[in-house]
């Protein structure tokens, strides 16, 4: 079975489970995941893109315009793949689906009309990744945690946060990683937001760099902070125990557990760490894929840890956060964003150990 077959046949068995005749994807992480990476988008922030898949009992088609079907074809060789293209004009209103979906009983990754939506269960399809897959993520972890490296080692007090989310995006980019989540916060900022867009304050001692990078259409994610001068005593200790709160997390990542039970992990770190409170003030986390969070951990969740998925955990405490991409695999958890070198805040939970990123003092 080719790793084309696997995809398909894990849609005909969503399609049978759900007792539907056809699937429709659109999102760009769906889209990506069916053809093994391909990209349907033209604006990188766009969640649906400029073709989509339509999967019935005896046909699989590609639906876009005329504008994009040659570099899909061409470039993306979806031709070769078995993908039937629809190319519809630019400037004509598509109904494509309408027509090829005559009749069936329609399931969509999201809200399209007449269709049920499974965006819940498309999802979940997307995080289990293949072997190769995970090969991929590990390639792109590499890349992502080189890229972050290169930008905080360029940090320096008095640039802006934009000049230093430019940064970031620049050695990113050069590596062909593209940085659909790139957040800087400097100084109080760190300390007031959890999602900081970049603005033209100046960095005065202390920086936080967040970066979900995105190629072949999965998405790798980790944060970094560096501070200039002493580390006050205070933020060494929230550093110190949003590692453990990390720790605890990993430590409950294990084939079977459920999501609901890794997150009651967090949450009892936090209390015992002296911030019972801070998990409700950002989410932790959960398995990554063709998006930064194919789904988020909730507490009670029933969701099932296995085995080839991979995993950002992000827990935080006011000030400072914790985060990288691992890869669930037979042989336990890999840290895909690791930067060698970098220091590390060693902490123990579930009987092992975790080198979770320390906040870097220059």
């Amino acid at each position: 079975m080719t790793k084309l077959d696997t995809k398909l046949a894990r849609i005909q068995g969503l399609l049978a489970e759900q007792q539907l005749d056809a699937l429709l994807l659109q999102r760009v992480s769906s889209f990506a995941w069916a053809t093994l990476g391909a990209a349907s988008y033209v604006n990188t922030a766009t969640t649906t893109g400029e073709a989509s898949l339509l999967v019935t009992p005896t046909d699989r088609h590609l639906i876009t315009n005329n504008i994009e079907a040659a570099r899909l074809e061409r470039e993306s060789r979806l031709a070769e793949q078995g993908w039937q293209f629809e190319v519809v004009p630019w400037y004509e209103t598509p109904d494509a689906v309408a027509r090829l979906a005559s009749g069936l009983r329609l399931g969509a990754d999201g809200p399209f009309p007449g269709a049920v939506d499974l965006s819940h269960q498309v999802a979940r399809m997307r995080a289990n990744l293949t072997r190769e897959e995970g090969e991929r993520f590990r390639m792109l972890g590499g890349l992502c945690a080189e890229a972050m490296e290169r930008a905080v080692r360029a940090v320096r007090p008095g640039q802006t946060e934009y000049k230093i989310a430019g940064l970031l995006a620049r050695e990113a980019e050069r590596r062909g990683v593209q940085a659909i989540v790139n957040l800087i916060a400097t100084d109080q900022r760190v300390f007031a937001f959890r999602h900081p867009l970049p603005t033209g304050k100046r960095l005065e001692r202390y920086a936080m760099l967040v970066l979900c990078g995105r190629r072949w259409g999965l998405v790798c994610s980790l944060t970094r902070l560096v501070h200039f001068g002493r580390l006050p005593d205070e933020l060494r200790r929230k550093a110190e125990a949003v590692a453990q709160v990390d720790a605890a997390l990993l430590a409950a990542t294990w084939p079977g557990q459920t999501l609901g039970r890794a997150f009651a992990a967090g949450q009892a770190a936090y209390a015992e760490t002296g911030f019972p409170d801070e998990w409700r003030l950002h989410h932790q986390g959960g398995p990554a894929g063709y998006e930064p969070r194919e789904y988020i951990a909730t507490p009670g969740s029933e969701d099932v840890i296995q085995t080839g998925q991979a995993y950002a955990w992000n827990p935080s405490i006011t000030g400072t956060k914790s985060e990288d991409t691992v890869l669930l695999g037979t042989k336990g958890l890999e840290v895909l964003t690791a930067i060698d070198g970098w220091p590390v805040v060693h902490s123990s939970a579930g009987g092992a150990e975790y080198a979770r990123p320390a906040i870097l003092e220059v």
